[in-house]
This record gives C-alpha cells, sequence and structure tokens, in this order.
C-alpha cells in the first residue's frame, strides 16, 4: 500500500505542476484576439480544477505516508505545510472567478483587461505559494 501510495503522491505531484506554469499561460492572454482569449480560458479553467485535484491527492497521499513513517515530523513544519496547501486552494479557487469573466467577456467581445491582470497577479502568487511548498518538501523539520 505504501508503495501505491508513493505513486499517487509523485502523480499528484505531477498535477500540480499547472501552478508552475499557470503565470506564463496567463502573460500571453495580452497577446491573443478575443476568440483566442476564450479558448485559452476555457484551458486554464480545466487545468486549474486538474490542480485541485491534484492537491487534494497530494494532501491525503502525504497524510498517509507521513502516518506510516517512523520520522516525527515537527508540529510547526506540519501545520506550515497545511496553512500553504490551503492557501494554494483558496487561491486557486479565487483565480477562477476572473478566468470564467475573460470567457464570458471574450464571447462578447468585451473588455478583459481587469480580469487578465487579476489573473496575472493571482497565478503568481499561487507560483510563489507553490515554490515555497516545494522547498518545505525538500527541507522538512524534525521533532
Amino acid at each position: 500500500m505504501f508503495k501505491i501510495m508513493l505513486f499517487l503522491h509523485v502523480v499528484g505531484a505531477v498535477g500540480m505542476g499547472i501552478y508552475a506554469i499557470l503565470p506564463f499561460l496567463a502573460a500571453k492572454f495580452s497577446k491573443l484576439s478575443g476568440a483566442a482569449q476564450e479558448g485559452l480560458a476555457s484551458g486554464l479553467m480545466t487545468a486549474a480544477r486538474i490542480g485541485q485535484y491534484s492537491l487534494i491527492l497530494q494532501l491525503l497521499t502525504g497524510g498517509y505516508l507521513m502516518s506510516q513513517s517512523d520520522t516525527k515530523y515537527a508540529v510547526g513544519w506540519m501545520i506550515t505545510v497545511l496553512v500553504l496547501f490551503l492557501a494554494i486552494g483558496a487561491l486557486s479557487g479565487i483565480v477562477q472567478a476572473p478566468i470564467k469573466r475573460i470567457v464570458t467577456a471574450a464571447k462578447n467581445g468585451q473588455d478583459t483587461s481587469t480580469s487578465v491582470a487579476r489573473v496575472r497577479s493571482l497565478s503568481v502568487i499561487i507560483l510563489i505559494l507553490f515554490l515555497v511548498i516545494l522547498w518545505f518538501m525538500l527541507n522538512r523539520w524534525y521533532a
């Protein structure tokens, strides 16, 4: 069972990789026409949903792997990591609203600049949090 959970944990980490490329994809909005913006936004909504499911998978499998390990992790590390995961989950949910507004505005031929700016800024914050989580996963605190 440990090997299966470890495999699922790695799959979840790969799925969370969308957070690493999200800011770069969001930067392309300003260079695209209305129909292309609509298509990119639809793709980003799907990718963000995959990232959220991967985040849940990471929490569940990571908790299982920690419980099966003989290693004692520091409580501060566990709380910090949990807060970072919750922050990414919240921000990835929040970023979907402006992405949906981009889809609607692009369909109607309206200006998307404010929603695009919001998606860019939120995706950069998510990327930073993702990198911080990676750092914490590589530098665990032990009790």
